[in-house]
């Protein structure tokens, strides 16, 4: 059988009127012969009665008896809602459905409640139950352990569970539906001229995902790009195909400088100078750091000293942490990563240099910068972030439409 995989976020299914719009594409694919694994977030956003937020909002997490088992329990219970809502909806139109929870579709995970790690799906049932039903909804952002405890995945784990299943029953390929047509250049938010790209290489919505844009979770992307499965990107509000996200070996991807362009804020930028005991310098800091959780960016070793980022709401457990090894840290707060990223740029010159005259152009301070194969990323003062931006966005002339290939 011809397997789809669809995913639908909360905010599609959070008025009757965007539930029609969920069900016109479930019927579009279905007369297009597919069956269909339909995964859903929980209905709405904050304060909606059932959004994930909203039901947090029960209980005070800073007591003992709401351990994150017991969190795991409640969060769980947005997603199961959402799936029984739609599958009795889909019912009411004449379409055959079921729904299921994470862990009854076959989604095993480990035991770390509130950030587990889908280990494998079992497909068993979802076989069992497309062999007689034309759609199975299944409760998004959740599964079990092995011996039964029902986890969450994390934020975006909604995109992770459709991608998991669509890679385990080796469908024809997902689609994530939103409020967004697709994925574009640069947050439209933020400058206008963003236009929406028709076709992006894994790697580069990966980068893209990484580094700030919202649009996919980045271990959905790199699911499906790992089974070569073509992944949709797009709004439930349009039959526009949106965006494609597929392997260049499969697609003809069109001869692009930049793709896009993503931002991060609330970052901080930590020095630290000490010639005198640079290899304790070195040894230490990145372990005590990562002994309390703390992840790392932009860093930079040199003889004299480190330089490096971390997230702004980690500050000063960092700073009292280096403090009490007898450093003395420097602090820039209220910075920006900003992230040009393009698979066409690798062995190209000169893209360093427009990036960082279009930014001296506009009188905005570059505190460091790093690049990869297909990344050049940049921090800077984040009251400067609209700006960089719009300056590299017109730089790289990326509102231009060019042929991509497909229609």
């Amino acid at each position: 059988m011809a397997i789809l995989v669809q995913k639908f976020g909360g905010t599609s299914l959070q008025s009757p009127a965007s539930i029609s719009k969920v069900i016109s594409h479930i019927k579009h694919a279905k007369e297009e012969n597919y069956k269909l694994v339909v995964v859903v977030s929980a209905l709405g956003r904050m304060p909606d009665p059932y959004a994930t937020d909203t039901l947090l909002s029960l209980i005070d997490r800073s007591t003992p008896l709401h351990a994150k088992r017991e969190t795991d329990l409640l969060m769980s219970c947005g997603e199961t809602i959402a799936s029984v809502v739609l599958s009795n909806e889909l019912q009411n139109n004449d379409i055959q459905s079921i729904a299921l929870t994470g862990g009854q579709a076959g989604i095993i995970t480990t035991s770390d409640f509130t950030q587990a790690k889908i280990k494998s799906v079992n497909t068993t049932r979802l076989l069992e139950e497309l062999d007689n039903y034309d759609v199975v909804v299944v409760a998004g952002f959740q599964g079990q352990t092995s011996t039964g405890e029902i986890t969450t995945i994390g934020r975006g784990g909604s995109d992770t569970t459709a991608a998991a299943i669509g890679v385990a029953l080796n469908a024809e390929k997902v689609e994530i539906f939103s409020d967004v047509n697709g994925i574009m250049t640069a947050d439209p938010r933020m400058v206008k001229s963003a236009r929406q790209l028709k076709i992006v290489t894994y790697t580069e919505i990966c980068n893209l995902a990484y580094q700030g844009a919202k649009v996919v979770h980045p271990r959905a992307i790199e699911l499906v790009m790992q089974a070569n499965i073509p992944l949709h990107v797009r709004s439930t509000y349009s039959t526009e195909t949106g965006t494609l996200v597929t392997n260049s070996s499969i697609k003809e991807i069109p001869d692009q400088l930049i793709t896009g362009i993503a931002h991060m804020s609330s970052i901080t930028q930590i020095k630290i100078t000490n010639r005198e005991e640079m290899h304790r310098l070195h040894s230490e800091v990145f372990k005590v750091l990562a002994d309390a959780g703390i992840s790392v960016d932009f860093i930079s070793i040199s003889p004299t000293g480190l330089l490096f980022t971390v997230p702004e709401d980690y500050t000063q457990t960092a700073v009292d942490l280096i403090t009490n090894l007898s450093f003395h840290p420097q602090v820039t707060k209220s910075c920006a990563k900003v992230s040009v990223v393009g698979g066409g740029m690798m062995g190209v010159p000169g893209v360093a240099s427009k990036i960082v005259q279009a930014l001296t152009e506009k009188g905005i301070q570059i505190l460091q910068s790093a690049d990869s194969h297909t990344t050049i990323w940049v921090l800077i003062h984040e009251k400067d972030i609209k700006g960089a931006v719009n300056a590299l966005h017109d730089t790289f002339q990326l509102s231009q439409v060019i042929d991509q290939g497909i229609k």
